[in-house]
């Protein structure tokens, strides 16, 4: 793909956290419309690097640019007006509420009547209704609580919100850890779709099977470090398993590392 198609560029990123190096010197880069499996095992890097991208941390050294475009952000709210969305594990909806209001939290719609402004739930309800089917999901209501969804009608909220705000990026952390198996394959539904409308997406998994399902290619990192970059056409569910366990790579693998390309 052509440099023009990339939408995200991380360039010699590092991040210390007293002597402990959690991110060391990584690169790697996104295109448009494309699914970046970030793979590794537990303490990679994987969550530092992505909470770079998204604002939560600075880099110590290494540039991060967005569209093109050197990007210094100080919070996931300032990433999230750039396009750039962040779906936690822990899905970070609130159970006390509604569909509708976790659905525009904090970007409610309203309407002026007689100069005074009031929340159009119509309006809000009809936005929600149509973003959700989209996704394939029929909801029942939007009044409905989010504490009595299942695990991935609640996925398909946090999905659906950052496409109607208009993400361009979204980061999606663990989104299959703990649902049912036909949940899981609904959910890896939702983010083949996601694809579909030209948005590009950082998928962190520990599970190497729904990632390899969805992915067109993979960065492996190992001890904070890039271990490996590899197509999906190049390489097996198996062997990034065998990668990922060992923290190395097999020689015969080595000719389709695009670290070395």
């Amino acid at each position: 793909m052509s440099k023009g198609n990339i939408i995200l560029e991380a360039k010699n990123i590092c991040k210390f956290f007293g002597k402990v190096i959690a991110v060391n010197n990584v690169s790697f880069n996104l295109h448009y419309g494309e699914i970046l499996g970030l793979l590794g095992d537990n303490g990679a890097g994987k969550s530092t690097l992505v909470k770079m991208i998204v604002g939560l941390f600075n880099p110590d050294s290494g540039n991060i640019y967005f569209k093109g475009k050197k990007v210094k952000f100080t919070s996931p709210a300032e990433a999230r007006k750039e396009g750039i969305e962040i779906v936690y594990q822990n899905l970070s909806l609130i159970d006390l509420m509604n569909i509708r209001q976790n659905f525009f939290l904090g970007k409610e719609i309203d309407r002026n009547i007689l100069g005074f402004n009031f929340l159009d739930n119509k309006k809000m309800d009809e936005e929600c209704k149509k973003s959700m089917e989209w996704l394939g999901i029929k909801v029942r209501s939007s009044d409905e609580d989010v504490s009595l969804l299942s695990g991935g009608e609640r996925q398909s909220i946090c999905i659906g919100r950052s496409m109607y705000f208009g993400a361009n990026l979204i980061v999606l952390d663990e989104p299959t850890a703990a649902l049912s198996v036909k949940e899981s394959k609904k959910v890896l539904e939702f983010i083949r779709n996601v694809k579909k409308e030209g948005i590009s997406v950082v998928y962190i998994s520990h599970n190497i099977y729904h990632s390899y399902e969805v992915c067109d290619r993979f960065l492996l990192m190992n001890h904070g470090a890039k271990l490996g970059e590899f197509v999906r056409n190049d390489i097996t569910a198996d062997d990034l398993i065998s990668i990922i366990s060992k923290g190395e790579i097999n020689p015969d693998l080595e000719k389709y590392n695009l670290c070395h390309v």
